[in-house]
C-alpha cells in the first residue's frame, strides 16, 4: 500500500479471473439474471429469485414511454445532428433529473419520513398521510410520485403492486403508498393515482434501497429505449430534420398479444 492506494468492494480483477462482491462472474452467467446482477451491485448481495423478478418488473415497466419525454426527446435530437450513438444515449441520460425520473427518490423520501412519523408518533398510516399532505399543502410543495398527465390509472402501478403481493414483497411501503391514494381523493375532491414513479418508490423502500440510488432504476430501465429511439432517428430519418415534440404518428404494429 502506498499513499496513493486506495479500495473498492464492488470488483476484482486478476488474469483469467473476474470476481462481483465475491462472486466469479463466469459462474454467475446463465444463472443470475441481469436484475439480480443489479441487486447484487448495488446491495453486496444477491437477491432471491422472486424480488429479482421483481426488480425486473421495474426495469420493464420504465423502458421507454414513447418521443414526448425530455429523454427521448433529447437522445432523438441529438442523434439527428450525426452524434455517436454513446453521445446521443449520454444526452437522453442528462435530460433525466429532478423533474424527469427525480419522483422516484423524492417519492421515495416521502415514504420513509412519513413511516418513521408513524412509528415516533404510534400513529396508523391514514393519520400520518394527512399529516404529511397537510404539510405539503401548506407549504406549497408537490407530492411527487401521484397524478400523471396522461394516466388515470396507471396499468404499471397495478402490476407491480399484484407482482409484489405474488412475490410477498408488499408489506408497509406499498400500504402506505395506497393510503396516500385515497388521503390525496379525500383532500383534494378528486382522484390522484399512484403513478409507475410512486409505485417503484414504495417497493425500493421495502427492498430498502438508499433513496440515492433510486434515479439509477430509472436510467438503467431507460437506456435501452432510448437505443432504440435512436436507432430510428440514424436509419430512417434524414439528418437536421425539424422534430416536432407532439407531432408524431405511431405507425408501429397493432396491438398483439403475448
Amino acid at each position: 500500500m502506498t499513499e496513493l492506494s486506495w479500495k473498492t468492494a464492488v470488483t476484482k480483477i486478476e488474469p483469467n479471473k473476474i470476481w462481483i462482491r465475491g462472486y466469479r462472474l463466469d459462474e454467475m452467467m446463465g444463472r443470475v439474471s441481469f436484475a439480480q446482477m443489479v441487486y447484487l451491485l448495488l446491495k453486496g448481495e444477491l437477491p432471491s429469485e422472486n424480488t429479482g423478478k421483481l426488480i425486473e418488473a421495474i426495469f420493464v415497466s420504465s423502458v421507454d414511454h414513447g418521443t414526448t419525454p425530455p429523454s427521448a426527446l433529447s437522445a432523438i435530437t441529438v442523434a439527428s445532428t450525426g452524434a455517436t450513438l454513446n453521445a446521443s444515449v449520454a444526452a437522453g441520460i442528462l435530460a433525466i433529473s429532478q423533474f424527469h425520473g427525480g419522483a422516484i427518490e423524492e417519492c421515495m423520501r416521502i415514504l420513509i419520513d412519513t413511516k418513521k412519523m408513524m412509528d415516533v408518533k404510534k400513529i396508523d398510516p391514514a393519520l400520518a398521510a394527512a399529516e404529511t399532505i397537510r404539510f405539503y399543502k401548506e407549504n406549497k410543495k408537490r407530492l411527487s410520485g401521484f397524478g400523471h398527465r396522461l394516466h388515470t390509472d396507471d396499468p404499471r402501478t397495478k402490476k407491480l403492486f399484484g407482482l409484489a403481493e405474488q412475490f410477498n414483497i408488499a408489506r408497509d411501503f406499498v400500504e402506505l403508498a395506497q393510503t396516500f391514494e385515497k388521503e390525496l381523493e379525500k383532500t383534494s375532491g378528486k382522484k390522484l393515482p399512484l403513478n409507475v414513479d410512486g409505485a417503484i418508490a414504495a417497493l425500493l423502500c421495502e427492498m430498502e434501497f438508499d433513496p440515492i440510488l433510486a434515479n439509477a432504476f430509472f436510467m438503467i430501465a431507460r437506456v435501452p429505449g432510448l437505443v432504440a429511439h435512436i436507432y430510428e432517428e440514424k436509419s430512417r430519418y434524414k439528418p437536421m430534420r425539424k422534430i416536432h415534440p407532439t407531432d408524431v404518428i405511431y405507425d408501429g404494429p397493432e396491438e398483439r398479444k403475448l
